[in-house]
């Protein structure tokens, strides 16, 4: 299938490199899974990507989880994504001044060197953005920032006005690849779509074959309610990494996401 097909006016109105590139791997594996590899061991890491990467389309890391980490291994690891076909998406949450965020995408972890996305909150301001691109720059990359402008745990902060204010500076951004939306509530995903129009992306957690409440305040909701929303990929962890058959329950989230895409107008 042809990316333009299947996206309509997402692909027509994106302006960005990234964006296309993962409308891309959609199509190509028929999946808007993103798997959140929450293993805090590389074996583990390396285990996900050989059972379920033939069903996915980008992986969500936390690199400062892995208890093993190592520069070598980690960049196996990034290489086996690669190879697998794989958007890495480190889910750092970047909320510090242009200027650190800039230092932080190096250090250690040297996240700009590997990373394809990064989540990013915009309560320091839109420098944010800049210091986040820039640091794909220092290494001649490029990436893209998914703002936080919604959240699905019980008690978060993202009020509307907050969204609001999120959603205005996101979408004048270049450097702005979408948004993260709160997938447990379709009619506040819905709502986030409307602001966003149809160039920028928004990818949710919060979705799971099984409706409901999970641990420390996480809420789930319905996967097709999602895409038919807005939704543009479903991050999803513990419904196929804890799993009995982590392979069969990642086939059957990329079925769900991807048909719904199909059905949906735009």
């Amino acid at each position: 299938m042809m990316a333009g097909d299947v996206w309509g006016k997402r692909w027509s109105n994106s302006t960005s490199e990234i964006a296309r590139r993962y409308m891309e791997v959609a199509c190509r594996k028929q999946s808007l899974v993103c798997l959140a590899a929450d293993r805090n061991t590389m074996a583990g890491l390396f285990d996900l990507i050989e059972s379920v990467g033939p069903h996915i389309a980008a992986l969500k890391t936390h690199v400062d989880l892995v208890d093993d980490w190592d520069k070598d291994s980690w960049s196996k690891f990034c290489s086996a994504a690669k190879d697998a076909d794989l958007l890495i998406f480190e889910d750092r949450k970047f909320a510090d001044i242009g200027k650190i965020s800039r230092n932080q995408m190096a250090g250690v972890y040297d996240i700009r060197s590997w990373s394809d996305l990064v989540t990013a909150h915009l309560i320091s301001g839109p420098d944010i953005v800049d210091g986040l691109q820039a640091g794909w720059s220092d290494v001649g990359r490029s990436g893209g920032v998914l703002l936080l402008a919604q959240m699905s745990s019980r008690g978060n902060l993202l009020h509307p006005n907050y969204t609001d204010e999120v959603v205005a500076n996101g979408c004048n951004h270049p450097g702005v690849f979408g948004f993260i939306g709160n997938g447990s509530r379709p009619d506040e995903l819905a709502e986030l779509r409307s602001k966003v129009g149809g160039e920028k992306m928004i990818w949710t957690p919060g979705v799971n074959l099984a409706v409901g409440d999970g641990e420390m305040g996480q809420r789930y909701g319905d996967s097709r309610g999602a895409v038919l929303a807005g939704s543009d990929c479903i991050i999803v962890g513990s419904g196929i990494h804890r799993s009995d058959n982590p392979e069969k329950s990642a086939k059957e989230y990329a079925d769900a996401f991807w048909n719904a895409l199909l059905e949906r107008e735009t």
